[in-house]
């Protein structure tokens, strides 16, 4: 499909439209209906194309955009336009891909950690907090370890839904990674008992700290 136009793409996505998906998106905030196994092989047909990827995002349709993240080239992203495309993704799903499929492979990524983890938004902030995860589990030096656990304990409880729940995977993987902070980490998570009673389905570990915490460092043990 290459030198596929916009409009050939949007006329594919409404094909694929499937009001099952719908239902089960809108459940989590996401206002499209693609299944994101055709999503993603549609993504596969198409490969990497830039500025189709540009074209994609510009449309604003969240199925669009979500797809405009398979295809982009990450690298070739300037700083200010990731801190303006994570403004407008306001999507969860949108959202959670530009940082993760996106972001997190741009070599702007460290400076927009510090700048979006002050950031008085608090779902901008919440990306800010899913770099800085990233980096407590594979490039802890130079973090104040100590110093986001303070945070955390002050601040998680009353944090917005998203932006609480960034930091509190920052929680556990802080108490998963670094032993020396593990105590620490279940206390916290105890103490504040944030998403204690998340529904979490069978077979898949709670997103409670201590009890994520727990569980990953036995298997961890066990291995």
């Amino acid at each position: 499909m290459a030198e596929t136009t916009v409009a050939q793409v949007m006329a594919e996505l409404a094909a694929l439209e499937d009001p099952k998906a719908r239902a089960v998106n809108e459940r989590h905030g996401d206002d499209h209906g693609v299944n994101l196994g055709k999503l993603r092989a549609l993504a596969k047909q198409l490969k990497t194309q830039q500025e189709l990827s540009r074209a994609l995002w510009a449309t604003g349709d969240t199925a669009a955009r979500l797809l405009s993240l398979l295809i982009c080239r990450p690298k070739a992203f300037e700083r200010a336009e990731l801190d303006t495309m994570l403004r407008e993704a306001r999507a969860p799903k949108v959202h959670d891909w530009l940082v993760n499929h996106v972001v997190k492979k741009s070599p702007h990524a460290e400076e927009l950690r510090v700048a979006w983890f002050a950031d008085p938004d608090p779902v901008v902030a919440s990306a800010g907090w899913a770099l800085t995860t990233e980096r407590v589990a594979k490039q802890p030096a130079g973090l104040d370890l100590p110093g986001l656990l303070d945070t955390i304990e002050a601040e998680m409880k009353g944090a917005p839904d998203r932006l609480q729940w960034a930091m509190n995977h920052c929680l556990a993987q802080i108490g998963i990674d670094h032993p020396e902070h593990r105590a620490r980490a279940l206390d916290i998570g105890e103490r504040l008992e944030v998403l204690k009673d998340y529904p979490t389905p069978p077979g898949c570990t709670s997103p409670f700290a201590p009890t994520w915490i727990t569980e990953i460092v036995r298997r961890q043990q066990a291995a």
